[in-house]
């Protein structure tokens, strides 16, 4: 059954992480998407480490799933001309480079919108195209140190591997996935549907921005959002003290102590929402609503005072008992083994859930169950699997239809496609402008 997105075709102008993201989406709904690869390639085929061959790398395969590629010179008369070929038959178009670049390389919304007036233009950028930061270079470390995710982490005691420590004592960067592109990838396949949906009903295409800056931010709404009638002691500590202690030259460690004194934790739930070290692996528990936390209490046997309807957090005596009673907890919980922690907590009907490697899940029952993990064939990677398509349809479902592509596997076959006859794509290919 064909996808949703039947009939889309998308140029993907987009390297790295952040925009191939929303390609490998956008393929899985459905969508034609030809990723345009510059003569040496996405620069993350041989980087992002754990290198496949030269041109092949794990980051990239994972990212550029369901695509075809072409590869074009697009400082070349001949490669331009190209590219305003595969524009006509479009849809949309994905970018992300420098605003300086785009015209060079005949790529911008304005040329290309030329061309074909109705096209989705999807831009990212690293802080947008307005303000101090528009210039500059960004990339998911970045944002993440910027807009508060590192610290808020605070996660400072290093790196470890091979009985070697490196970044001890500053915060450490968020390695399980880079968020923030990825983040922003999924606001592109957000922002494509809606425009392509607004284009159904008006006939008009246009160009969407976003940016790694704006997506930062974005998952950040919890901790960013403060009310003027009820500040934050850490918005307060942010505004009044840090400034002054920065200036005092303590260390990030010695000022993150201070920011977290200052951070009011929900000990109503702190028990009850967190990570266990049971008899034999660690657990989480994970009780939002009060009558959740009522049944683990009793699963666990102990009595909370903060049940009561005369419970007042704010006495000495309550912050203690709070302290004490996460203790108490942490000992209990230790005197069993996980798997009949699990069972006694989910007979109960309260949330628990071993905590796993990620590389687990490749072989994990409930992985399977819901069809999250694929098996494709790799000319290069031999046999990959793989996160598949993240929703199921009753109708058009989503669909993991071909692997990574090779750098220019695809130039003739799209060539073809867009017209070009067996001597003008040979006279392409010879020239340089395209690459096969």
């Amino acid at each position: 059954m064909a996808g949703p997105l039947e009939g889309i075709r998308v140029i993907e102008f987009s390297q790295i992480i952040a925009g191939p993201v929303s390609g490998v989406l956008l393929s899985d709904l459905g969508a034609d998407v030809i990723k345009v690869e510059p003569p040496w390639g996405d620069p993350w085929r041989a980087g992002g480490g754990m290198r496949i061959s030269e041109t092949e790398s794990k980051i990239f395969i994972s990212v550029n799933r369901g695509k075809r590629s072409i590869s074009l010179d697009l400082t070349s008369d001949e490669g331009r001309s190209v590219v305003r070929r595969l524009v006509s038959d479009a849809d949309v178009v994905t970018v992300n480079h420098r605003a300086d670049v785009l015209p060079k390389l005949g790529i911008d919304y304005e040329t290309l919108r030329a061309v074909k007036p109705d096209i989705i233009y999807t831009e990212v950028t690293a802080f947008g195209r307005d303000g101090p930061y528009a210039n500059d270079p960004g990339y998911d470390l970045l944002m993440q140190g910027l807009t508060g995710i590192m610290a808020g982490e605070g996660v400072v005691e290093g790196y470890k591997a091979g009985g070697v420590t490196v970044n001890d004592g500053v915060p450490r960067y968020l390695l399980a996935t880079p968020m923030v592109d990825f983040a922003t990838g999924y606001s592109v396949v957000q922002s494509v549907c809606a425009a392509l949906f607004y284009r159904e009903r008006t006939g008009k295409g246009q160009k969407v921005e976003t940016s790694l800056f704006a997506n930062a931010l974005s998952i950040q709404t919890h901790s960013l959002t403060e009310f003027e009638n009820a500040p934050s002691p850490t918005a307060e500590f942010v505004n009044e003290e840090l400034p002054i202690l920065r200036d005092a030259g303590l260390t990030f460690s010695e000022i993150d102590d201070i920011y977290r004194e200052r951070k009011s934790y929900p000990f109503a739930g702190f028990i009850y929402y967190r990570s266990y070290q049971t008899a034999d692996q660690v657990i989480t528990l994970g009780c939002l609503s009060e009558p959740l936390r009522k049944k683990a209490a009793d699963c666990l046997g102990i009595e909370d005072i903060r049940f009561n309807e005369d419970y007042d957090p704010t006495t000495e005596e309550s912050w203690q008992f709070a302290i004490d009673l996460s203790h108490r907890v942490e000992k209990i919980i230790s005197g069993k083994p996980a798997a009949e922690w699990i069972r006694i907590f989910h007979e109960a009907g309260v949330p628990a859930a071993p905590v796993l490697y990620v590389e687990e899940m490749l072989d994990h029952e409930q992985s399977h169950a819901v069809g999250m993990i694929i098996e494709q064939e790799h000319p290069v990677a031999g046999k990959v699997r793989g996160p598949g398509p993240l929703s199921k349809w009753s109708e058009s479902p989503p669909e993991a239809v071909r692997t990574s592509p090779g750098k220019g596997q695809h130039t003739a076959e799209i060539l073809a496609e867009s017209g070009y006859s067996e001597t003008e794509i040979a006279a392409l290919l010879e020239s340089g402008a395209a690459l096969g």
